[in-house]
């Protein structure tokens, strides 16, 4: 099915206040549409404001919006895309130091590792700690790492909610 429709969220973790219409503008342009975000301090970061936006548009949509925010400085954000007909769902993780992390998702939202994946960790099943670390690469552990603290510092935040129409 071409052109099925998705949706996600776009979770902007930290950005300098200097960056933030900047994102808005990356973000609408994407999107085709003019978008303002509701810009909260964040609290993990001194001087560093935090959003989330959640969307509605063709499967790759989140692709394109990591795409156009990949590597602006001292900006930490994560972009869901969720499984629709025929795709699977995604996400993508940046963070300054790591740079950007995409794994795709199933309808729950859990990383799919694929098979050879596992398959090329496993060449190291003899090494546990080497074995760990693959995985652990697999799964996005050190973008989960850096980003849980601006995660949970953004908790009880304003939130938007989506309601299905049609």
């Amino acid at each position: 099915m071409a052109g099925a429709i998705t949706r996600g969220v776009l979770f902007v973790h930290s950005a300098p206040r200097a960056l933030c219409p900047h994102i808005e503008w990356a973000a609408g342009n994407v999107l085709s549409a003019r978008v303002t975000f509701d810009w909260t301090p964040q609290p993990a970061g001194p001087g560093f404001y935090r959003a989330e936006h959640s969307w509605q548009g063709p499967q790759g949509t989140g692709a394109r919006l990591a795409s156009a925010l990949r590597g602006w400085a001292h900006l930490r954000y994560e972009i869901t895309e969720e499984a629709s007909h025929g795709a699977d769902g995604s996400r993508w993780s940046h963070t300054p130091e790591l740079g950007i992390f995409h794994a795709a998702t199933d309808v729950h939202g859990n990383v799919v590792v694929p098979e050879d994946r596992i398959r090329a960790a496993l060449e190291h099943a003899a090494d546990p700690a080497r074995l760990r670390a693959e995985l652990d690469l697999a799964l996005g552990q050190a973008w989960d790492d850096e980003l849980e603290p601006f995660r949970y510092a953004g908790a009880g935040a304003p939130v938007r909610w989506l309601h299905r129409v049609g």
